[in-house]
């Protein structure tokens, strides 16, 4: 018995490795699917909303997928211009910062501290956060570029939605008991994904209208880079932050750096820490941990929008165990320490006194 067990779990282990090598080779087709799959979940909110309010379903998916064709061709546009001129501009920024990298080695060696330049810039490069963000951005914008695979994909997928309850329940064997389970499922994967773009969206307008207040190059830029890393809490903000606080310093200068900077950490305080639990929940979170190994995990797999998607997939594996009374355990492994239920203290024994 124990022999069978463990060529089990070899087996279930080879099976995973296959499946996670089949994947990666097939990058190129699984991108634009899951990102066709995730657009499809936020344009489902606003059908299902159009149709409660006695709208036909053929007419509210109508005017979301117009409004969806409208807002992906702006954010391709927006994208592909701003990643071009920002491109364009690099080796600019990269030699202000470099001269603003030695002066400050200099100002140090002025003041008798004997600090190496080279030691530092092996660490860490700053300049490397500029490609850092212009590669996640062009990365996406080759994800949109697949524009009508997506928005076909979307299509039938928000077709097929209406009539999956009941193609699910005819194929079920316990429709009753097992029905449940799958629309807690998809309910909580909505209601997520609704919230998490909802304070995205908010997020990135704010930041970049406060960045164009300021005048630092290229606001619409990170503000979009900011609600797309919005997605990955903690450290999506950090990512965000960097290349547009960089860009400001090598700009604008110090002062105007720490200022946003500020703005960042303001921002991201308040809707990470009251308006997204306010809304969300604390079950609805993942431990930093986590966070961390699906950003790794799925930008190695999918690229820099495997990173982008790293955290709404994991939540959605998360979700499905939550759901599962015999999985639910993995779920509270996966979440944050303080979503983790109390464990009452041992009861007092016969012998001890009350």
């Amino acid at each position: 018995m124990e022999r069978s067990a463990t060529a089990n779990a070899f087996l279930i282990a080879a099976a995973i490795v296959v499946i996670i090598a089949g994947v990666k080779a097939a990058e190129q087709l699984v991108v634009p699917f899951l990102l066709a799959a995730f657009i499809a979940i936020i344009a489902a909110t606003p059908v299902f909303w159009l149709h409660r309010h006695k709208w036909p379903i053929g007419l509210a998916l109508l005017a979301t997928l117009v409004a969806l064709i409208v807002a992906l061709a702006g954010i391709g546009a927006l994208v592909g211009q701003s990643a071009a001129a920002f491109t364009e501009q690099l080796p600019f920024y990269r030699e202000r910062m470099v001269a603003l990298t030695d002066g400050a080695f200099a100002a140090l060696r002025s003041l008798g501290i004997d600090a190496s330049p080279d030691l530092v810039s092996g660490a860490f490069d700053p300049a490397l956060a500029f490609s850092m963000a212009g590669n996640t951005l062009r990365g996406f914008g080759n994800a949109l570029s697949n524009g009508f695979l997506i928005l076909l994909t979307v299509i039938l997928i928000l077709a097929e939605a209406s009539s999956f309850p009941r193609k699910l329940r005819d194929v079920l064997d316990d429709p009753e008991r097992d029905l449940p389970y799958f629309e807690r499922v998809a309910q909580d994967v909505n209601r997520y994904i609704a919230i998490k773009t909802t304070v995205s969206v908010a997020t990135g307008v704010i930041v970049g209208t406060f960045l164009a207040i300021i005048g630092v190059d290229f606001p619409l830029l990170w503000g979009l880079l900011a609600f797309m890393l919005n997605y990955v809490p903690t450290i999506g903000s950090i990512i965000a932050a960097i290349p547009a606080v960089l860009l400001a310093l090598v700009q604008l200068g110090p002062t105007q750096a720490a200022v946003a900077a500020g703005c960042y950490a303001i921002v991201n305080v308040v809707m990470g820490n009251a308006v997204e639990p306010r809304f969300m929940g604390r079950g609805l979170g993942l431990s930093t941990l986590v966070v961390f190994l699906s950003l790794v995990f799925w930008g190695w797999m999918l690229g820099p929008v495997g990173m982008l998607l790293s955290v709404p997939l994991t939540m959605t594996v998360k979700i499905a165990l939550e759901a599962n009374p015999g999985t639910v355990w993995i779920a509270h492994l996966l979440g944050p320490a303080d979503a983790l239920p109390a464990v009452p203290p041992p009861a007092a024994s016969a012998s001890e006194p009350p």
